[in-house]
């Protein structure tokens, strides 16, 4: 299988992949990824997110019974645009700046999948980019990726965490990477710079506290307060612990993929026009974007509560 191992990854790398990695399923992993997911949450940390409770989420072999193993892969989008300062201005996840990453990331998975199954009939293969009842970042540190951050996400040594993931899993008895180590050491950047305090400890995010959560998964009419006096500027997504970690201030480096980079009126938008979104404005500004899960009046909320936060 090594030669088949090596060739996979080449492949993988030939459509654009950034990294690619391999994990054997049956491997008994020192993690306890299990028991972490199970604890966060009986702590309900998944807030609204039900579909964080799937048990497939907990036994991969239900996502596609006979998987021996799990090709993990991910693409840098960090693009060099900085956020505006200029309170007028809103502030957009960087993930969203761009075109909808599962579209680039499906279409390369698409296209490995098919050329895997083409090697033998007897091939199976399954792929995920965000949209499965599996553990990608755990897969993903398994297969030596990178390592789970503080602050929950992987972080690599090439790209820092501003990656997206995504996964190929298949009844191939593929050779394994070695899972990643951890390389955060003492620092606590994450963890002091988020102003509601969602990263509970080390490796644990609250959601019910993330201004990420609220700004793109929260469907209520109005934010919670907490959450409404430290937007600072955030309508959809929060990249305040990713900006100040070490390792993004010194290795990120900018995509080669161009569906990443930033829609025109994505970096800076006018909080007083987001505020007056309408549905049709909303279809023109984020064609082909993750962002089109926050639907208008969410924008609208999002504005508002900033505007009110800044006293106007």
């Amino acid at each position: 299988m090594q030669a088949l191992t090596t060739k996979i990854k080449q492949k993988a790398l030939e459509l654009g992949f950034h990294k690619v990695g391999m994990a054997n399923v049956d491997t008994e992993y020192e993690d306890d990824a299990v028991n972490h997911l199970q604890t966060w949450l009986a702590l309900g940390y998944q807030a609204d997110m039900a579909w964080m409770n799937n048990p497939k989420r907990l036994d991969i072999h239900q996502c596609l019974p006979g998987v021996k193993t799990v090709i993990s892969v991910a693409l840098n989008y960090y693009t060099p645009y900085q956020q505006s300062e200029d309170k007028k201005h809103a502030k957009i996840s960087r993930y969203g700046w761009g075109r909808d990453y599962h579209k680039v990331m499906q279409k390369k998975l698409k296209a490995l999948s098919q050329w895997l199954e083409n090697q033998d009939h007897t091939i199976q293969t399954r792929y995920y980019v965000d949209t499965g009842p599996i553990q990608d970042k755990v897969w993903a540190m398994r297969s030596g990726i990178g390592w789970i951050a503080k602050n929950s996400n992987v972080i690599t040594r090439e790209y820092g965490s501003w990656l997206f993931l995504g996964e190929i899993l298949t009844n191939l008895d593929l050779i394994a990477d070695q899972p990643h180590t951890e390389h955060c050491g003492t620092c606590t950047r994450c963890l002091d710079a988020c102003p509601t305090h969602a990263i509970a400890r080390p490796f644990v995010v609250d959601a019910n506290r993330c201004i990420a959560y609220h700004t793109i998964e929260n469907r209520s009419e109005h934010l919670p307060k907490n959450i409404v006096n430290n937007l600072q500027g955030w309508v959809a997504g929060c990249d305040i612990c990713q900006e100040v970690c070490p390792w993004n201030q010194r290795f990120s480096q900018e995509t080669d993929i161009q569906d990443f980079q930033p829609y025109s009126d994505n970096i800076a938008p006018n909080l007083e026009e987001l505020v007056n979104l309408t549905e049709e404005k909303w279809q023109q500004q984020f064609p082909a974007s993750a962002l089109r899960r926050i639907k208008p009046t969410m924008w609208q909320r999002n504005a508002r509560a900033n505007l009110e936060e800044q006293g106007n």
